[in-house]
Order: C-alpha cells, then structure tokens, then sequence
C-alpha cells in the first residue's frame, strides 16, 4: 500500500519585504481611483467615470508619460511582435496550422512561414501542401516567433530560424504569462545540463542539452533515444522549481531559475514540493537575487 504524506493546517506567516525600497508596484482592484487628474491618457484597463481614471481590471499600474494603464495580474498571452513562444498544434488546416499558445484565440503558422526540412527555401508546391502533416500534426509542440498579431488580437508565427521548430523530448509546465521577465534571449543552456526556453506566453520547455547542434535540421530532426536518469532527475528537479517560483510569485529568468535550482540541492527532487521547503528555497532565491542587485 502506497505512503500517503498528510500535514496539518498551519497559520500563514506574514510576507516581509522582498523587493528593493522604491520598487513596489501601485496595485489596484476593478473600481479602485488611479487618478483623478484630467491630463493622463487612458490605456488598457482603465475606463473614465466623472473625470475620473478607474481600473477596470486588477493589476498593477504602469505610468508612460501621460498614458496610464493597468497590467492585469492573472490573464491570456497578448501577442507581441518579436516574442517567443512555446505552442501546441492543434488543427491542419488549407496552407496553415491552428497553434495554442495560451491566448484567447489560436495562433496562426503559415506554410509559407516555416523552414521546411533540412532548412531548405523555396516556394511552397502543392506537394509540400499535401505533406503538411508529415512536417507537424496535432498534438506537436513547436518553438516560433511572434512575426505579426491581428486586429482582433489574434497572432501570426514564424520559424524560418533554424532554432525554432518542433520540439523532441523534454517537459512542458504552464504558468502565467506576467512571470515570465522579458529579455534579449529566451533559449537558455543552464550549467545544471538542462536547457528551457522561457515562451511568453507562459509555456515553458525543458528539456536534455544537444550534445551537439545540428544545423541541416532546419528544426524537424527530433531525437527519440531514451533520456538518461541523470538529465531526467535534472530536468523533473527544475520542473518543481519553477513550480515553486510561481507559487511564491517570483519572476522566472535564467538566474532566477538558476538559484532555485541550486538552493533545491539539499532536497529531494519530490519534497521541493511541500510548502516549508518551498518557501525555505524561494527565500534563499530572493536573497541572492537581491544581493546581486545591490
């Protein structure tokens, strides 16, 4: 008969101070009064009452020189030019793939948008039109870049790089878009021996370093060799960090992840998950990131 872990309940301890002095952000609820001043301009998630500027959604409010808005908290991926996203195909369609990518409407790959095998270019025949399943069928999971996003919100990808492409083996975790910290890469090797890439849209990839690149893939030559134990422990210890940083509301990047990853170490892969390790290594994260900071 399998152990089962039980605990009782205990009392909440009070979150102290875990961002430099200066750097809190204003929060706001729907209805709460951002400013009753008639010279800024309203933005997302704001609506004007009686010369007033309200929040219509609960966020944190973010000031552009006279443009206010509000970034809500928990919400779908709103596509921008340039990010990278990790997606689920989930229809073939004439000439095109359905993609979800955590927004409120399916994301859109073209054939003509993508490298075909081998990273070959040249004008996309019929045959290539016939064969789109063979390229990526329902259910694969596919690395690209935001190339345009449409007037009713919806996103139009790309993977004509070579490190873009389908994805083999590795782990998908799902958290929230507004964790995830913005940077000039989002394809990560961490020195643990593991490698993610940090979508956007909060879809998170781990999976085993390549020992070595292949170029002539053109992004569809995917490893099918059982992982070894190591890379897999490496790669389910990281899965549970990044599920600790989100519970903690900690913001996920490379160093981040990093931290946590080494603060974990003296624990077991499967007790990161118990609340009082959890929030014995997150803190532990907190400080080196704030020393380094300072």
């Amino acid at each position: 008969m399998a152990a089962i872990t039980m605990r009782l309940p205990v009392a909440r301890k009070a979150a102290g101070p875990s961002a430099p002095r200066g750097s809190e952000k204003h929060l706001v609820a729907p209805g709460d009064t951002i400013t009753t001043d008639t010279g800024y301009m309203r933005g997302h998630g704001t609506y004007v009452d009686e010369e007033k500027l309200i929040a219509s959604v609960a966020g944190a409010v973010e000031r552009v020189n006279k443009l206010v808005c509000v970034k809500a908290l928990k919400t779908r991926y709103n596509g921008e030019v340039g990010d990278i996203v990790v997606g689920r195909i989930t229809e073939v369609q004439q000439k095109r793939w359905k993609v979800e990518t955590n927004s409120r409407l399916d994301s859109v790959l073209l054939l003509s948008s993508m490298n075909l095998p081998g990273g070959e270019l040249r004008r996309r025949s019929a045959e290539d039109e016939l064969a789109m399943r063979d390229y990526l069928q329902e259910g694969d999971l596919i690395s690209a870049e935001v190339q345009s996003v449409f007037s009713d919100g919806a996103v139009s990808l790309h993977t004509r790089s070579l490190k873009y492409g389908k994805l083999g083996q590795g782990v998908l975790v799902q958290v929230s878009p507004s964790l995830v910290k913005r940077q000039k890469t989002h394809f990560h090797d961490l020195p643990c021996g593991a490698s993610v890439i940090l979508g956007n849209n909060g879809f998170i990839w781990i999976y085993p370093t390549p020992e070595q690149k292949d170029e002539e893939a053109g992004g569809f030559n995917t490893s099918l060799e059982p992982v070894p134990l190591s890379d897999r422990e490496v790669i389910s210890r990281l899965r549970n960090c990044i599920v600790a940083l989100v519970t903690q509301t900690l913001m996920l990047f490379d160093t981040s992840i990093l931290y946590c990853y080494e603060a974990s170490l003296p624990h077991q892969i499967k007790d990161i998950l118990k609340p009082e390790v959890m929030e014995e290594i997150v803190l532990e994260t907190r400080r080196r990131l704030l020393d380094l900071e300072g």
